[in-house]
């Protein structure tokens, strides 16, 4: 499902001051899916079907300043404030209990929710992320738009060295028309101007990083982690760790895949989710 086919089946919902774009998909089990940075619920676009067939509700969106959500220019963004829009989405769309699905910056932002309120999410599945603000190691475009160069970096950057940048954390080819639409919506109301406000989040990583750790590890619900090794940020140097900590997860390990498996590998990664879903 490309952009343009993917924007037509959601709709832009007010939640606090804020207009969002939500999509939802199928009816039965709840299930929540949040994109990383910084692309947006497209993402999912191969994933969805699969969940649906597995006989779940799915509901996805464009978190606060991506995609087709509204991009306030001279915003403070954080994650505490994007796990507050999920709330309030799940309190429009009556949502009570939910599954969880998460991926990149989304992890943190999953984090954060299970650190309030842990007991609503019914199940976890994680997908590459900043699990450990520790292990995180941002490439050179992430900590050049992180530095004090990072606002005029980010008005020079183009889809040319926006998809340089991405092809750098895949390990698996990517068809060019699924990074244009990455860049598209990215792109949309000159959002790549936003990228050094959004990079906050590996601060609030790093001061939240007892509370957010300590959810991970106390959560008692069913856990699945999707990983793509091969990739340079968050990769098979995050895998002993999480076996450690939470041994008796689920993994999922897709073998030469980078950062983005719900894209790299679409269809072993919507099997992976849709299989821990409807258990």
């Amino acid at each position: 499902m490309n952009l343009a086919e993917w924007i037509a089946g959601g709709t832009r919902v007010e939640l606090n001051g804020h207009r969002l774009f939500v999509r939802q998909d199928g009816e039965g089990s709840p299930v929540t899916l949040v994109h990383g940075f910084p692309t947006s619920s497209h993402d999912w676009a191969t994933t969805v079907p699969a969940l649906v067939a597995a006989g779940c509700r799915v509901t996805t969106l464009d978190l606060l300043g991506f995609g087709q959500s509204d991009k306030p220019v001279r915003h403070r963004y954080s994650i505490h404030e994007q796990a507050d829009l999920i709330e309030a989405l799940w309190k429009r769309l009556d949502i009570g209990e939910t599954a969880l699905v998460a991926h990149d910056y989304g992890v943190s932002v999953a984090q954060e929710l299970l650190a309030r309120e842990p007991g609503r999410i019914t199940r976890t599945a994680l997908l590459n992320g900043g699990l450990y603000a520790d292990l995180h190691r941002p490439v050179l475009m992430q900590r050049l738009l992180h530095s004090r160069v990072g606002p005029l970096l980010a008005r020079l950057t183009d889809e040319k060295r926006f998809t340089a940048s991405l092809r750098s954390v895949l390990a698996r080819p990517v068809p060019d028309e699924v990074l244009h639409d990455m860049w598209t919506s990215m792109a949309r109301e000159n959002g790549h101007h936003l990228a050094p406000r959004l990079l906050r989040y590996i601060d609030d990583r790093r001061v939240h990083f007892d509370r957010w750790t300590g959810s991970l590890e106390a959560y008692e619900g069913p856990l699945l982690f999707v990983w793509g090794p091969e990739d340079p940020v968050s990769g098979a140097h995050v895998l002993p760790r999480l076996r450690r900590r939470r041994p008796r997860a689920a993994f999922t390990v897709l073998p030469g895949v980078g950062h983005y498996p719900q894209v790299e590998a679409p269809e072993e990664t919507a099997a992976a989710l849709a299989a821990f879903l409807a258990e």
